[in-house]
């Protein structure tokens, strides 16, 4: 049953790119222009077919070397779509390329519209991609092909993953259990522990399994090799939660120096002509959005004065790049004497020292929109980790390894951690991970992935506080 609902899905895939890329074609061919001169007649559609027949060839060629039929459940539907617009506009050009090669003689084949035929493509394309994965998800969350999955490690890392399973129904997961060396024959967050790791491949075999996920971040490469080699002889999906060592590892290059092999494991992305692709973005998108919101930051600046004594707006001291101080700016949703008798705290869900505008403030994030200015001045980025308090700082690099690494990169207004949720009164050990996949995996896609998702969670954030 599984392997046909696999083939059902890619073989509806295949039809729909192959049905949306004749389209791409038509709308081309009709948006061509028709300024045709009295000696000229433009061809019938008809003088196209064998030209789309090889440009829809051409796409499915491209998108196969590309893996896009290869269905991963866990791909966003971002890097699905960016994906797929790469692959499209390679496809493209591969078709030019083949039109040329069996069409030997001139050829009516306009400029504009191999233009119209591209931009048709990217929108038509993307879209059925969309939509694809949006009934794939559908039918997930109602049971279809679902993915028995087990979790090696009832541990802090297993019950994260547990939750994240839980309310994303869309991927089709159905957790069946845990295996624990110290928790064998318990009942974890409602799931058993169905025994101990070195009985893996047995309960692999017994219970089905068609993914497993390995949450021992602290594990030794040999005992993770041990693990894997437990299920050698079941036909099973393995994924492993990585520790911070793992992160930084993911992408490992191999050189050589004059002759030597060297294994280059930190090359970090953003430097040379990309720090500056990123400094034009952040100075571009900045200014747009400090115009059209200053009517709105006017409005909450008299809001938060009429609420409350004390200046609508202040700054405070934050750590960004190369951990050097900076004034981060900020709507004041506390009381002006908030940390008068305490000193520097925590901000909490609930905290009793907001105001009252100050609650809706920090309930919609509104309150951080006066960085767009930190931003717009060079002070922060768009897109980086969340910038700290200097006195936080200092407790954290004692506490979390390679801590002080996300400072490589400038603060930002939004990061990786938040827009996967870890925001406000949330662990500094995983959104520290996330912070430093981010320095280690930067690139302008990254940076705009981002903040799409922020702007989806920009409303209605449960982790505001």
């Amino acid at each position: 049953m599984k392997r046909y609902a696999q083939l059902v899905f890619t073989i509806s895939l295949l039809g729909v790119d192959i049905a949306l890329t004749c389209l791409a074609f038509v709308a081309a061919y009709l948006l061509r222009p028709r300024d045709a001169t009295p000696h000229q007649v433009i061809p019938p559609l008809t003088y196209y077919v064998g030209m789309m027949i090889l440009s829809a060839l051409a796409l499915v060629i491209v998108f196969f070397f590309y893996r896009l039929y290869h269905l991963h459940r866990g791909i966003s539907r971002l890097d699905e779509v960016y994906s797929v617009a790469s692959a499209t506009s390679i496809s493209v050009i591969v078709g030019m390329a083949l039109t040329t090669f069996v069409y030997r003689t001139e050829i009516d084949y306009p400029r504009t519209m191999i233009v119209y035929f591209w931009l048709s493509a990217l929108v038509l394309i993307g879209l059925g991609r969309i939509a694809h994965h949006t009934f794939r998800s559908a039918l997930y969350r109602r049971g279809w092909d679902e993915s028995r999955l087990l979790i090696v490690g009832a541990n802090e890392a297993g019950y994260t993953i547990l939750e994240r399973i839980r309310v994303s129904p869309q991927l089709g997961y159905r957790p069946i259990g845990f295996l624990d060396d110290e928790r064998a024959g318990q009942k974890m967050l409602g799931l058993p522990v169905l025994g101990r790791v070195e009985q893996l491949g047995e309960i692999v075999r017994q219970h089905k399994i068609a993914e497993v996920i390995i949450a021992l971040p602290e594990a030794s490469h040999q005992d993770l090799l041990s693990i894997i080699s437990r299920c050698e002889d079941g036909r099973v999906n393995i994924k492993i939660f990585p520790d911070v060592f793992q992160i930084m590892a993911a992408e490992v290059n191999v050189g050589d120096l004059n002759g030597l092999p060297l294994l280059t494991m930190r090359d970090i992305a953003l430097r040379g002509w990309r720090l500056t692709a990123k400094r034009i973005v952040d100075v571009v998108i900045s200014a747009i959005v400090l115009v059209f919101i200053s009517p709105l930051l006017m409005l909450i600046a008299l809001l938060v004065k009429l609420d409350s004594r004390g200046p609508a707006l202040y700054w405070q001291e934050r750590m960004g790049l190369d951990a050097r101080p900076f004034p981060c700016f900020k709507f004041r949703s506390m009381r002006q004497d908030a940390e008068a008798a305490t000193g520097p705290v925590w901000a909490v869900a609930n905290d009793p020292r907001r105001t009252r505008i100050g609650s809706y403030l920090r309930k919609y994030s509104l309150d951080e929109l006066p960085q767009f200015i930190n931003v717009f001045l060079g002070h922060m980025s768009l897109v980086g980790p969340r910038p700290e308090r200097p006195v936080f700082v200092d407790q954290f690099r004692q506490q979390i390894p390679r801590y002080m690494e996300r400072h490589q990169l400038k603060a930002g207004i939004t990061g990786w951690a938040q827009a996967n949720g870890l925001r406000g009164d949330t662990s500094i050990w995983e959104r520290t991970k996330y912070d430093l996949y981010y320095v280690e995996h930067w690139s302008l896609w990254f940076d705009f992935k981002i903040m799409i998702l922020t702007a989806l969670r920009f409303l209605r954030d449960p982790a505001a506080i």
